[in-house]
């Protein structure tokens, strides 16, 4: 497969979202089926993992940790910190929290359940807005010269917030979502890590399923899939987006590739410090989206697309009110 670098680490372009696995897309898999479908990953040249605190509220952590462990060498473990759950007594409720104290027992506790000595490249999922960014990176910084980090990252900011945090400490990755119907990294963070020398990691590069085509009626989805509460997904303007889905499924057919090695494909032709990490439970999936490193695109079936999915042409807002207010991002 296709490389990109991310700070000392040179991974595959396409690497795989393990958030699917643990959390927030309804009902996850079987242990065995999950286990199976990480050590395809590997099999197939993906060598760039991603997994956070958060997901499943440790879970997906100590399922890595269970399934690689032994193969540790072959890939880059990327985790994060800053957003996890707390048991306040009637059930686990997600957690802001960049205080540098907190941050470096999240690391301690990650590292347990990855069953590593060390985090390739450690996020904050969130910026605690009541600890100034250069506390939290500094912290971070703590991190990387003890040897339990190699690399820093952030999650869901914007270009002045990634600034002001390169100025405390290097930062190899952000993070955020992008895809042809989340161009908000287009407004300026995917140029400022390009001048800082940052990559740009794209989560839900396939519009959480809805560019792989087959998602064709929310009323489907299971009632604590975390789509039901985004605008997007809201029944009438999920109607509304699926007018410009089969557009973009016969641009595929004409390129002889799935609707969602084709989202794959745009995402990595925004520039060469781009990487994708596509999330799936299931392994035909897994292996479609490996192949699609290998896929190039024309600037003429670039301009097509551009023109049918964007910030223009897709109905309703990434999130709901309460989520965004969790977010530094640029918004159009």
């Amino acid at each position: 497969m296709k490389t990109r670098r991310i700070g000392p680490f040179e991974v595959s372009a396409i690497g795989l979202g393990c958030m699917n696995l643990s959390h927030a897309y309804g009902t996850p898999p079987p242990e065995a089926a999950a286990q199976a479908l990480l050590r395809e990953a590997l099999d197939l040249g993906i060598t760039f993992f991603d997994t956070a605190a958060l997901y499943g509220f440790g879970a997906n952590e100590e399922l890595i940790g269970r399934t690689l462990a032994a193969d540790r060498e072959k890939f880059t473990l990327a985790s994060k910190c800053g957003l996890h759950g707390v048991n306040d007594g009637s059930g686990v409720k997600r957690v802001v929290d960049g205080r540098p104290e907190t941050l470096k027992w999240s690391c301690e506790q990650s590292l347990k359940r990855l069953r590593t000595d060390r985090i390739d490249l450690f996020y904050l999922h969130r910026w605690d807005r009541n600890v100034p960014i250069e506390d939290s990176v500094g912290a971070l910084a703590d991190l990387v010269r003890e040897g339990k980090v190699r690399s820093i990252g952030l999650s869901e900011v914007s270009a002045d917030t990634l600034k002001r945090a390169h100025a405390v400490h290097p930062i190899a990755a952000l993070q955020t979502e992008y895809s042809l119907w989340t161009r908000n990294p287009e407004i300026a963070v995917l140029e400022a890590c390009r001048e800082i020398g940052a990559a740009f990691v794209a989560f839900s590069p396939v519009a959480r399923g809805f560019l792989g085509g087959e998602l064709r009626d929310v009323a489907t989805l299971e009632a604590k899939d975390l789509r039901r509460s985004m605008p997007r997904f809201e029944p009438a303007n999920y109607a509304a987006n699926l007018k410009l889905l089969d557009g973009f499924v016969e641009i595929a057919a004409e390129l002889q590739c799935t609707p969602a090695q084709l989202a794959l494909a745009w995402v990595l032709s925004r520039g060469e410090h781009v990487l994708a990490i596509p999330g799936t439970t299931q392994r035909a999936h897994l292996r479609d989206n490996a192949a699609a490193a290998d896929i190039g695109l024309a600037a003429s079936t670039l301009a097509r697309l551009d023109a049918l999915i964007n910030q223009r042409t897709v109905v309703g807002g990434r999130y709901d009110a309460a989520a965004q207010a969790g977010v530094d991002t640029e918004e159009f």
